[in-house]
């Protein structure tokens, strides 16, 4: 199945229902395929091989992966947030491509052979402005690839992603009930188009028959203010994000009743702020979603359920699972993997491996899954005995400390039990004597932190060699904007200050 099949079955269904944009001039299902269609079959007449898009998020972004789709070439959102040198080795990688860009930001792109550079202005004034022209009758599309993603790049060139139609639409078919959405539901969506969640959430809403009502950047005051105007039913927010949301509404005394479920992933959830927002917002329903890039989004998940439950509970077994992130979707099959490939028992770490129809594991030019179907995430986790699934980083980010492997997620969540940590990270630094020492990194909430009692509690509870043996205050630790730990831009930083002290 082909990922504007999604949108053909909605528009036909009910092709009056608001699709994007705003409740009072947005459009609706049959305006949004058609729309799409006749860029398809502008992309068609340019002959490229790609439709790349670099730019802010807007009605434009879904209307051209949908119209890639039909055109049969895959769709590759850039990451504006780059460096102007590393943006241009991904328009290169990108050609031969049509490359959509917003208006500002054409200057920021040298000419490339076989790329043609479209400005957004020009765009939106051809295909997105007046009203909606007939469905174009199109060819069928033959390429299989749907979206190619760039992933960060932290340890060396991005790699291109390759998700598949296959595989986004049977994530979307297993995990969406068709026009499951009432007419009044709408999602706010401002997590950037370069992004995982920012492809699915496109393709969940058609399928699901949702609004989205686009948030161009995201700021905590912009986005309180448009989920109140537009009623916003639905939204994904990453950790970092939901803090400062909540200290708007605490600031405007917004309540957003219309608010019914949200969604959170991308890093570590505070217990304090999700218990902060669940007594805020006593009628939303929290879910904590878990994946990646290349498993085409969600692998896990922690329903509504579970975070009342575990709140609830006196049982300690009960009450860490707000820390997990649920259990796998039904279409998933995942296990816990010790490094000679054997399966691990509950409570014991490993490398967390999946499988599944969604579950692509393939790199341009390079496959990452093995023969059978299984795909090996390079993330630290265990497994509870009820197969509550806890995620304890990457395992690039595991300190060797005398030859001993020591994780960070470990000794990061003792710390989060302390009132006084606003937030935290901590991370292996080289030393001679051990080969990397312990180092945390805290944001304190009191400006003093009492860091004796911290490091004894953490030797009484886990052990001495995960006592950290040094601390530094910050007062905020360094996030991409879809809500990532840049431990490594971190690790760097406290590198120099250790070797200049």
């Amino acid at each position: 199945m082909r990922t504007p099949l999604l949108l053909d079955i909605a528009a036909d269904a009910c092709p009056e229902r608001l699709a994007l944009g705003g409740s009072g001039d947005g459009m609706d299902f049959h305006a949004y395929r058609a729309r799409a269609s006749r860029v398809a079959a502008w992309l068609l007449s340019e002959g490229k091989a790609n439709t790349a898009f670099l730019g802010m998020n807007g009605d434009a972004l879904p209307v051209l992966l949908f119209a890639s789709g039909m055109a049969g070439t895959p769709f590759v959102p850039l990451n504006y947030r780059l460096a102007d040198a590393d943006l241009n080795k991904l328009v290169a990688r990108s050609a031969p491509a049509v490359l959509i860009a917003d208006d500002d930001m054409l200057r920021r792109i040298a000419p490339v052979d076989g790329v043609e550079l479209v400005a957004r202005s020009r765009f939106e004034a051809e295909f997105m402005t007046g009203g909606a022209r007939a469905k174009v009758d199109l060819p069928e599309a033959e390429n299989d690839i749907a979206v190619l993603l760039f992933t960060s790049g932290t340890t060396g060139d991005p790699k291109a992603a390759v998700l598949r139609h296959a595989n986004l639409t049977s994530y979307v078919m297993a995990t969406v009930e068709f026009l499951g959405a009432d007419e009044d539901q709408a999602a706010l969506v401002s997590v950037p188009s370069y992004h995982i969640a920012g492809i699915s959430a496109i393709l969940t809403s058609a399928y699901g028959g949702r609004r989205i009502v686009y948030l161009p950047a995201f700021t905590a005051e912009d986005w309180v203010r448009v989920a109140a105007a537009e009623a916003i039913t639905h939204a994904m927010v990453v950790p970092t994000m939901l803090d400062r949301i909540l200290d708007v509404m605490v600031e405007t005394g917004e309540t957003l009743p219309a608010l019914r479920a949200l969604s959170y992933g991308g890093g570590k959830m505070p217990e304090p702020v999700i218990a902060r927002a669940l007594a805020m917002l006593p009628q939303v329903d929290f879910v904590n979603a878990y994946g990646l890039t290349e498993t085409s989004s969600t692998i896990a998940l922690l329903g509504a359920d579970d975070h009342r439950a575990a709140f609830a509970s006196d049982d300690p077994a009960i009450r860490r699972r707000i820390a997990s992130v649920g259990q796998p979707l039904p279409s998933i099959e995942l296990e816990i993997r010790r490094e000679d490939g054997s399966p691990c028992g509950p409570g014991e770490h490993g490398e967390i491996h999946v499988r599944g129809e969604q579950v692509s594991g393939e790199y341009l030019h390079r496959k990452a899954i093995a023969d059978d179907g299984w795909f090996a995430t390079n993330d630290a986790g265990w497994l509870d005995d009820g197969g509550y699934l806890f995620v304890e980083g990457r395992l690039d980010d595991v300190i060797v400390r005398g030859g001993e492997n020591i994780s960070p997620g470990e000794i990061e969540d003792v710390l989060r039990g302390f009132d006084d940590i606003a937030d935290c990270a901590v991370l292996g630094i080289p030393c001679v004597q051990w080969g990397e020492k312990v180092v945390a990194v805290i944001v304190s909430r009191s400006g003093a932190p009492d860091t004796v009692g911290m490091a004894a509690t953490i030797k009484a509870r886990l052990r001495s060699t995960k006592t950290p043996e040094q601390w530094f205050v910050r007062s905020e630790l360094p996030y991409n904007e879809t809500g990532k730990l840049l431990r490594r831009v971190l690790k760097a930083e406290l590198a120099e200050e250790v070797c200049a002290g």
